[in-house]
């Protein structure tokens, strides 16, 4: 196993465009589990972990990670607000967690955020080739690091995952599991998505207001710009929700878990994208005005120019925003090109 350095503190992190409300840096936190290496349960709820043969450093010892709060206290970590921190206490959660992401004996698994790990153990029983935690906060990765360290599928990256480069999963193709904290959950998607081509499946878990947003169709009350653009990406394979009791500290709201896969067909090419985007962008920058006018404004253009776009493309003017699909939004962009690469550029 290796762990790498941790990079210089980068501050706060520039969102995409697109999320322009998400303004704090990632921070990790969020899930955790017990160790692959063999254990026994002591009386007080420690878990002891016997070194293996071929294991370096010695054996682990200190609460199991299903008593978060022992766990937290051990590891002299204090759960933080601003980082979203809070951690998966219900082993059968975890269980159900990973099995969504369908694990096999071949795979590379990327894990963002394992906290204390007790999704960690799961997936290593699960038998993938390689598992790559990444960990923003130093005493939870130095925990890792000494929990998985007698297992060489296993590699700690003490980074923020927003700074973590593609090279460095090894451009292999990967399962994504995680907890995201909720003010840049949608920031960690979009980098993702910049990596669909490397992702076969993710299991995420978001609060569920987000995933809700993510999984929203047209004409729903939660349909917005989020959904859209994770619609142009991904598909929604299976979710369900996990109760605000399940974490340590208890937050306020539910969470909820979405079982995605990339769209294997993209319905524009490369350089369509950023019109895609600009014009999503837009078109959602004042969702209870018609499509017609928050396009003029969100564009920057006469509202005529919008009126003859919106009727090549067989939309009603009336509309609002969030009536529209994707592939509706994706036909806008191309009639209106020359205005949403002036706004690109802008």
């Amino acid at each position: 196993m290796t762990i790498s350095a941790k990079l210089s503190r980068h501050g706060h992190y520039a969102p995409p465009t697109e999320y322009p409300h998400l303004t704090s840096p990632w921070s990790g936190g969020g899930i955790g589990g017990a160790s692959h290496i063999p254990s026994q349960q002591t009386s007080r709820g420690f878990t002891q972990l016997r070194t293996s043969e071929g294991c370096r450093g010695s054996a682990w010892y200190g609460p199991r990670s299903d008593q978060p709060a022992r766990a937290l206290k051990s590891a002299g970590v204090r759960p933080s607000k601003s980082r979203g921190q809070n951690f998966l206490g219900q082993p059968g959660v975890a269980t159900q967690i990973v099995n969504a992401l369908l694990i096999e004996a071949d795979d590379s698994v990327v894990e963002i955020g394992p906290g204390l790990g007790i999704l960690t153990e799961r997936i290593l029983n699960a038998g993938p080739r390689k598992l790559t935690l990444v960990e923003v906060d130093d005493r939870l990765a130095a925990a890792l690091a000494a929990r998985f360290g007698g297992d060489a599928r296993v590699k700690v990256l003490n980074r923020d995952f927003l700074m973590v480069t593609r090279s460095e999963f090894g451009g292999e193709c990967l399962k994504v599991i995680g907890n995201l904290p909720f003010s840049v959950a949608a920031a960690i998607l979009r980098r993702l998505s910049d990596y669909r081509e490397s992702v076969v499946r993710m299991v995420l878990m978001f609060q569920r207001e987000v995933g809700e947003r993510i999984r929203a169709l047209p004409g729903s009350r939660n349909y917005g710009a989020l959904s859209v653009f994770s619609s142009l990406y991904w598909q929604i394979i299976n979710h369900f929700p996990v109760a605000a009791g399940s974490f340590h500290p208890r937050p306020k709201v539910d969470a909820e878990v979405l079982t995605m896969e990339p769209r294997r067909e993209c319905d524009f090419n490369a350089a369509e994208e950023p019109d895609v985007r600009a014009t999503i962008r837009a078109a959602f920058s004042a969702p209870r005005k018609t499509i017609r006018n928050s396009l003029a404004g969100g564009l920057g253009v006469d509202t005529n120019e919008i009126e003859t776009a919106l009727e090549l493309a067989n939309i009603e003017a009336s509309l609002r925003p969030g009536m529209l699909d994707r592939s509706q939004l994706i036909a806008l962009a191309r009639i209106l090109r020359p205005a949403t690469s002036l706004a690109c550029r802008a």
